[in-house]
Order: structure tokens, then C-alpha cells, then sequence
């Protein structure tokens, strides 16, 4: 059934009606208070110039000595021993004991690993390919959630003056808070120092942008020798290309959003839209019409339901035919 423009203007303004009751309700959920008292520091955000050079940290080393293979299929954890774990799940929950030495993956799975023997840090790395998700609980009850095709590399258990971690892809953070040790967020050309706070961080390696989304407390960005302090509701981003930091106010709840399984867009291109979502369901998406891939679209995806569900709630409001071969989609 075709739909008509003005049927086509009562769907997108019902749509913007959803995505504004969408986020009033989140607002009221776990993080409300937080973000509530986080409001009082006010909107600003302060660049900083920093010259000083450190010495690689035994993260940095440990980073540094990985090998760079393909993401495997399944979500993996890596221990200490080298011992690989696959985890078949497509939504992964882990978490440790504070010593480190015991893993419990899901509701009745438990690994033992030692972590006693070594007086250095002991890093494991969980590693989450595209189409799975994964979230983990730390040794130091700090917990993160992954994001598709994401890396996170972290000590076993924290025992240094630093809580470092390593990430490549994207993942939200929920720091508990320690003062006498920060918590170091790092990754390639980007390093993020906190205390305790909720942030989503986002450093996929074929993206132009790096991002920092702060959605409660404070947290301090640094490129390069570029450190920048950021505040609830801003988005710090560092261009790969032309070596510039940004910043800008924004609604948080599209950032954070994936971990509910929603994807909320607000005048996104289609190509950034389906960069996205072929991550989210591990499927290549060719979009063949450059016109189309440069439609913006505005509204929230149920990524809990199908790719082909999806792409019908997208072809509501913007008109393109697809098809499916081989794991590919092709849009014209």
C-alpha cells in the first residue's frame, strides 16, 4: 500500500513523539538521580594542553604484545593462562570476584584462573564480534557493556595505583567510584580519565570520529597532548582526519540506548543508520543509491526484532527497495 505525504508527516511526527516518551521514561529509571545532581556542575566543557610524556604503563606493554587476529564468531574471554574461553550466547553477562581468580559467566558457569602467583598485573581480554553483545562487572565493581565488534582488555584483578583499561569499538561505562585510584579508559589516540561516572565511549577503527558521551559525573578526554574536561550532556569528538577536538550538547539517551536494544536517530543519514546496524547484526550493507544514503531519518529501532523488521520501520518514511544474498544487503 502506498503512503501518502501527508500520511507520511503524521508518521514522523508520531515517531518524534515516541522518541521524547522514550527518553522522558528512561529519564526516570536508574541513572534519574544521578543525572540530577550531575546537572548542578552546569554545561561547560575547559581544553587543557598536556606536554608531559609517560612511560608505557604495563597495560600499554601488554596492548602492545597482542596479537592482531580475526574477531572469532563466538564472544571470547581470554585468562591469564591463555586459556580461551567461547562463550555461545549472543548477550554475554560476566563478572569477577574482587580477587580476580573467579570468573562466573551467565547464571551457572564458573572458571577458576590464578592470579596469585604473579606480583604484576594479570590482564584478560574478553573480545565481542559483530552481532553479539557482552556485558561485564569488574574485579573493582565497575561494569561495562560492549558493543558489537568491541575489545576490552583489563586486569584480573586491580591492584595498581591506576584501574587501567584498554578498549577498542564501542562501550558504556558505569565506574565505581574510588578516589585514590582513577579509572583510565584507553585506546588508540585516546585516553579518558575518571573517577566514577557513566560514559559511553565509541573508537571503531574504521570510523572518522572518535566519541566520548558523558551522561553523569565528570571525566577528563585526552588526545594527544589536546586533555579536555567534559560535563554531563556533551559528546567530545577528536577527528582522525584533521587531528581537531569538538564538543557539543546532546541527548545522551541515543548513545546509551543499544544497551536496551533501541537505537534512537534524530536527522542521522541512512549510511551512518545502516553502518550501525549491519555492526548490530553482523551483516555487510551496500547501499547502491547515493541520494538515499545521504536521507536522514528520525525515530527508534527495536534492534530486539529482525534486520528485515527493522529495515520495514526505517521504509515507513523513506522509500528504497532491498535484497539479501550471502550475508550481504543490497540497498537501492
Amino acid at each position: 500500500m502506498k503512503i501518502t505525504e501527508h500520511e507520511k508527516k503524521q508518521l514522523k511526527s508520531k515517531i518524534s513523539i515516541s522518541i521524547s516518551s522514550y527518553i522522558q521514561r528512561k529519564r526516570y529509571l536508574k541513572y534519574g538521580l544521578g543525572l540530577a545532581a550531575a546537572c548542578i556542575i552546569g554545561f561547560f566543557s575547559l581544553i587543557t594542553f598536556n606536554t608531559k610524556t609517560e612511560e608505557p604503563s604495563a597495560l600499554d606493554s601488554y596492548v602492545k604484545s597482542l596479537e592482531n587476529k580475526d574477531v572469532p564468531e563466538q564472544i571470547k574471554l581470554i585468562l591469564n593462562d591463555d586459556q580461551k574461553v567461547n562463550i555461545a550466547e549472543s548477550e554475554a553477562s560476566i563478572s569477577y570476584s574482587t580477587s580476580g581468580d573467579k570468573v562466573t559467566i551467565g547464571s551457572s558457569k564458573f572458571i577458576n584462573q590464578n592470579t596469585s602467583k604473579s606480583p604484576k598485573a594479570v590482564f584478560n581480554t574478553l573480545i565481542v564480534p559483530y552481532g553479539k553483545r557482552s556485558s561485564i562487572e569488574l574485579a573493582d565493581g565497575s561494569k561495562v557493556w560492549l558493543n558489537s565488534g568491541s575489545k576490552l582488555v583489563f586486569p584480573a584483578a586491580f591492584n595498581q595505583e591506576k584501574r587501567e583499561v584498554y578498549l577498542e569499538g564501542e562501550a558504556i561505562f558505569e565506574v565505581a567510584h574510588d578516589k585514590k585510584h582513577p579509572f583510565i579508559v584507553k585506546s588508540n589516540e585516546q585516553e579518558i580519565e575518571v573517577l566514577g561516572t557513566i560514559f559511553n565511549v565509541s573508537n571503531y577503527h574504521d570510523d572518522d570520529l572518535l566519541s566520548t558521551v558523558l551522561k553523569s559525573g565528570s571525566v577528563k578526554v585526552t588526545y594527544s597532548k589536546n586533555s579536555i574536561t567534559i560535563v554531563p550532556g556533551t559528546l567530545a569528538a577528536y577527528d582522525r582526519g584533521t587531528k581537531r577536538v569538538n564538543t557539543q550538547k546532546v541527548d545522551v539517551e541515543s548513545y546509551f540506548s543499544w544497551r536496551d536494544g533501541i537505537f534512537i536517530f534524530k536527522n542521522d543519514s541512512m549510511e551512518s543508520i545502516m553502518k550501525k546496524i549491519s555492526r548490530y547484526y553482523n551483516i555487510d550493507i551496500i547501499i547502491n543509491n547515493k541520494e538515499l544514503a545521504n536521507t536522514t531519518f528520525s525515530g527508534y529501532l527495536d534492534v530486539k526484532d529482525t534486520v528485515e523488521s527493522v529495515l520495514k520501520t526505517i521504509r515507513e518514511t523513506t522509500k528504497f527497495e532491498y535484497n539479501i544474498t550471502n550475508n550481504k544487503l543490497f540497498i537501492n
